[in-house]
């Protein structure tokens, strides 16, 4: 489905009010482990793709030959996480397999990291990517040593089994820690249900839990066995550069997000006040607001929020500002490589960009070319990223249903504040 994305003139984003799904990242996480701890309860779960995957994987509805086949299509997430999952669940065999471009994704940094601690995987195809045939056992041994550069969501996976293990975990990190936050919120969620957790000097030691002990947190009857989940912060960084390219005092508020997330991308709240965007908590979420221009050079070093650089990338481009962002060596090997991705349909829009294996830059420029077709590689944030320059040229995105895979709604929510979006024949 291809799509035409236009602002309609007539219509003034002044004040709209939208409700996003929960945080794709924390649910993900707390869906593997309230498979491990069937006592955890989970509310404003996220209703993306990604997360479907997860919740069709770990309740399964079809065998195969006594072998079940978990497809996780695109979602890397769910490939990391259930890769972990399956090594520890003895007795069950079960083959992990995705798409084309999941087989072209690396695991072998995970896949090791599990072999160290004792676990059964053997790959179906090319050394060091899926398809993974696993043989679940109980795994004895509790010390590894793991690469930090490459992606969090290896270490995460690892973390999250860790309390069902008879010895716990102690992981050595090694290199420098890619996306910080995102480890950082695995053992919140594992402290939270009463794991304890250790991590000084790039060690992290997990302990053992059996069982939950149940016990209330505060006063919006969350416990450590029932989560309501943030709204997704990733997703609200769309509406950050709608404000951002849009005229003064234009207003958006997101219901459900916190001033103490635990998301990295909450980055957003100081990142998008180089742009004039301001955000203000209320009791019931954010609201953000357009109060000054800003035509600065903008650097920035994503290295612990990566998922943001598209948006960036866009609302720099989109602002006629110049800028130089680093730290993107994991966009290489996501959904596509974003680095190319990005390179090629800003050069269709009239952009000067310049790539290296972990950097962007973009030169200022006063020209958008109209009516260009945005090609999005199977990557939902390409689309999403792309989406908001329909404030100030008509677009048309390639296979726009992909949104599907992080942010169903987002073309609804987007017609909702005044966008004109319409099915390209």
């Amino acid at each position: 489905m291809n799509l035409h994305i236009k602002h309609n003139s007539q219509f003034t984003i002044h004040h709209s009010q939208l409700k996003l799904s929960g945080s794709k990242s924390e649910t993900n996480r707390l869906l593997l482990l309230q498979a491990l701890y069937l006592t955890i309860t989970l509310e404003n779960a996220s209703n993306s793709e990604d997360s479907e995957v997860m919740l069709d994987a770990l309740h399964p509805k079809r065998k195969v030959n006594n072998s079940q086949v978990v497809d996780v299509h695109h979602a890397g997430t769910a490939m990391r996480f259930l890769t972990a999952f399956f090594a520890i669940q003895e007795g069950r065999e079960v083959v992990v397999t995705g798409s084309n471009r999941m087989k072209e994704r690396p695991i072998k940094i995970l896949v090791e990291a599990l072999q160290q601690l004792g676990a059964n995987i053997k790959y179906l195809d090319k050394i060091g990517f899926p398809p993974l045939k696993i043989k679940g056992k109980e795994l004895t041994e509790h010390k590894i040593t793991i690469a930090a550069n490459v992606s969090s969501q290896y270490i995460s996976a690892l973390l999250l089994i860790a309390p069902k293990l008879k010895k716990g975990i102690e992981v050595t990190l090694e290199g420098e820690i890619t996306s910080m936050p995102y480890i950082t919120m695995t053992l919140a969620l594992l402290n939270q249900i009463g794991v304890t957790t250790s991590f000084s000097n790039n060690c992290i030691t997990v302990k053992p839990l059996s069982t939950i002990q149940k016990q209330a947190l505060n006063e919006k009857s969350e416990s450590n066995s029932h989560f309501i989940i943030e709204s997704d912060w990733s997703s609200a960084s769309y509406f950050y550069s709608i404000v951002a390219l849009s005229k003064m005092d234009t207003q958006i508020s997101l219901s459900n997000f916190k001033f103490n997330s635990l998301q990295g991308d909450v980055a957003l709240v100081q990142i998008y006040e180089h742009f004039g965007v301001e955000t203000t908590f209320t009791t019931t979420g954010i609201q953000l607001k357009k109060v000054k221009y800003v035509a600065n050079y903008f650097q920035y070093n994503f290295t612990s929020c990566p998922d943001l650089a598209q948006t960036l990338a866009v609302t720099c481009f989109g602002l006629g500002v110049g800028c130089n962002l680093t730290g993107l060596h994991t966009l290489k090997i996501k959904e596509t490589d974003r680095l190319v991705a990005l390179e090629k349909e800003l050069s269709k829009l009239g952009a000067f960009v310049i790539t290296s294996d972990d950097s962007l830059k973009i030169g200022a420029s006063t020209r958008i070319n109209p009516n260009c077709s945005l090609k999005t590689y199977q990557d939902h944030r390409m689309a999403m990223a792309f989406a908001p320059l329909a404030l100030k040229v008509p677009l048309l995105i390639q296979d726009a249903e992909v949104v599907a895979k992080s942010y169903p709604n987002f073309w609804k929510d987007l017609a909702d504040i005044g966008f004109q979006v319409t099915e390209a024949h």
